[in-house]
């Protein structure tokens, strides 16, 4: 459930910095004549981030219409990896409607060559196929048919069982649920099918024990053998903390499903492109997986995912039975180019990790003063969570990871609302093009909001 901000107006002090600017009460009484439009038409769901009516967002900053500007440290929700609207993203955008290509369902166009071609080159030794899609979740689900159909056919049907991992988030669609790790996004299915199973996410903080050795032991107490298992998916960093694997463990995981030709998939939907501090989160581990899932960040800007895997598992299907609608949409394709082309010519992904010490330094400090209410503090390149806890507990602590929000949104930091288990970690996650001495001043504003939440 998430925890509701306040849409009563309050006066809050100004604020006119070069990256903030905030000039009226928060949230802006004009605008709640929209929400209660939104309210009223759309389902409740949709509502549940802080109060702002997005009007323009522009590099590292969101604007409304009545004069308020925020530093963005949501990036959407990790989409903006090269900022909002990019010159050179909205230029290849503006030449694709000049050149009235709007729509193309699975008939090739130029645009989708070049793009599979730059993503295989970038994949872990050049040679993957890549299958264009719309969501993460629908790229998820793929990863899942895809494994499946390699194991049954190759050793029979016996071999169906697919692995996730416990506190894990694949998207909104029923098949990559049933593979998440957050038994209360499963109640609506009712009856769970059968070969979907979860173990401990190694993250060091909740389950202490990141041995690999309890991946073994929790098949096996499930009734789970190893030439039953078809596939294992797991987040490169579960975006609930942002939690990471260790790197022992991610290489005796992969070590594992060579051993058993099971298909392992990593799920950078959110970690990708840059933001970790390499191009893809997996990179940090020393591993080849088979199968890797992208969305989000792939284009910073319009929806387009992609599956990125062995040729000999992405030809599993004949021609015309594993397509999608707006399989490589003209549009999204070009945005995807030229953010590609960004982030190279940019060199993003250097920036990302060159400031991560920066960013960690700071969360570490801010732990160590509330030790009580902060109780891990996980960063790599630009993604870091603050996870609040009870204090003296590890029970997750919404409202006051929501009151830091909160404070920061009215001093004119935006972040989405807070996330993971129970809704209690602080999210940061800015657009890769961030300037040092902004990052600096988000850090002052959260560390600002803190001392007025916690140092009570």
């Amino acid at each position: 459930m998430a925890h509701k901000y306040n849409l009563t107006p309050v006066s809050v002090k100004p604020v006119e910095t070069k990256y903030r600017k905030i000039v009226t009460k928060i949230p802006v009484p004009e605008s709640l004549a929209i929400f209660d439009r939104l309210n009223k038409y759309e389902p409740v769901s949709m509502s549940g981030q802080p109060p702002i009516i997005w009007h323009k967002a522009e590099g590292i900053n969101v604007y409304d219409k009545w004069g308020n500007k925020w530093l963005d440290w949501s990036s959407g929700v990790l989409i903006t990896n090269s900022g909002h609207a990019h010159p050179r993203i909205c230029a290849a955008v503006q030449a694709m409607l000049d050149q009235k290509l709007l729509a193309t369902y699975v008939f090739p166009h130029e645009g989708r060559a070049e793009l599979c071609e730059r993503l295989a080159k970038k994949s872990p030794d050049g040679t993957y196929k890549v299958f264009l899609l719309t969501t993460g979740s629908e790229a998820c689900e793929n990863a899942i048919k895809l494994a499946r159909t390699y194991g049954t056919r190759k050793h029979g049907k016996r071999k169906y069982v697919f692995v996730s991992f416990e506190t894990g988030f694949h998207g909104r669609t029923m098949g990559v649920q049933m593979a998440g790790g957050n038994p209360a996004l499963k109640e609506w299915i009712t009856e769970q099918a059968p070969g979907f199973v979860q173990v401990p996410f190694p993250d060091g903080f909740r389950t202490e024990d990141n041995r690999f050795e309890v991946f073994e032991k929790t098949l096996a107490k499930q009734g789970v053998t190893p030439d039953q298992v078809c596939g294992v998916m797991f987040e490169s960093y579960q975006g609930a903390g942002p939690n990471f694997m260790p790197v022992e463990y991610a290489q005796a995981l992969e070590a594992w499903c060579r051993k058993h030709d099971v298909v392992l998939i990593t799920d950078e939907v959110q970690s990708g492109f840059g933001r970790t501090g390499k191009f893809f989160c997996f990179q940090h581990y020393g591993i080849k997986p088979d199968l890797i899932t992208c969305g989000k960040g792939l284009s910073s800007s319009l929806p387009i995912a992609a599956v990125i895997g062995r040729s000999d598992i992405m030809d599993l299907y004949p021609p015309g039975s594993m397509t999608s609608t707006h399989s490589a949409s003209p549009l999204p394709v070009a945005s995807a180019i030229a953010n590609l082309q960004v982030l190279d010519d940019e060199k993003l992904t250097e920036k990302a990790a060159a400031l991560e010490p920066l960013l960690k330094k700071a969360l570490e400090g801010l732990k160590a003063k509330y030790p009580k209410n902060i109780g891990f503090v996980p960063c790599k390149g630009l993604v870091a969570g603050m996870l609040m806890v009870k204090p003296g507990t590890k029970d997750p602590d919404a409202d006051t990871a929501t009151m830091i929000n909160e404070k920061c949104f009215q001093k004119g930091l935006l972040m989405f609302a807070p996330v993971g288990v129970g809704g209690a970690c602080v999210k940061i996650a800015p657009p890769l093009t961030i300037p040092r001495e902004a990052l600096e001043e988000g850090i002052a504003v959260l560390e600002e909001a803190c001392a007025e939440v916690l140092g009570k």
